[in-house]
């Protein structure tokens, strides 16, 4: 039967779409120069990246689906945690030359660390039906807690310097690359993550309320 448009649009694709619509809103935001939503996008993006594996689990899938859920993801990861820290750190540190190459390296490293996952993953996925246990380097999704939680130091006067972003980016892109085991959390680490979220989240909506005011 031949399809009517390319690609899958169940439910369990949804949550990675709407990851990557609210990363775009982010680095639109961030062109802007509105820092403070461009944060909560990264993190709305991160929660969507958070579910969506559990969502995708819960329908039975061909082999083919299979497959394009894993490259849709890491598609999406590339622009929700590598494009848009990239343009807000760019953005945020004045447009500066030294600190848009090390934006760029950082998406460099993303991309990389993205399509080796999607290496390793086909492979397992072709000898094993179990779950992943562990990842191989530092998930690129880190970055939807890290950077918020800078700018929230950075806004607050606490970091009082815009090169804490450009030095975080380069440890993260670092440790995306270092082939380092880590351990996938499980229920309780998924829950301290987001509880951390929440609290982030919180945080950035109350002092965004109280600069308007």
């Amino acid at each position: 039967m031949k399809k009517k448009l390319l690609g899958y649009y169940d439910y369990t694709v949804i949550l990675t779409y709407c990851g990557m619509l609210f990363a775009f809103c982010g680095i639109l935001q961030a062109i802007k120069g509105d820092y403070w939503n461009a944060v909560l996008s990264l993190m709305f993006a991160g929660i969507c990246d958070m579910f969506d594996g559990a969502v995708a689990s819960t329908k039975e899938r061909d082999r083919e689906e299979k497959r394009f859920g894993i490259q849709i993801d890491s598609l999406s990861d590339l622009i929700s945690f590598g494009v848009l820290p990239g343009i807000f750190v760019y953005m945020i540190s004045g447009q500066n030359g030294l600190v848009g190459v090390i934006s760029a390296l950082f998406v460099l490293c993303a991309l990389i660390r993205l399509a080796y996952f999607n290496v390793l993953e086909e492979e397992r996925q072709s000898l094993t039906t179990e779950c992943r246990k562990s990842y191989l380097g530092i998930p690129v999704t880190n970055v939807a807690i890290l950077l918020p939680a800078c700018y929230l130091l950075f806004d607050h006067r606490i970091m009082k310097s815009v090169i804490c972003f450009p030095v975080l980016l380069l440890l993260l892109g670092i440790g995306f690359l270092v082939p380092v085991r880590i351990k996938k959390p499980g229920v309780v680490g998924k829950a301290a993550i987001v509880m951390v979220g929440l609290l982030e989240a919180a945080f950035m909506l109350f002092f965004m309320r109280w600069d308007m005011m």
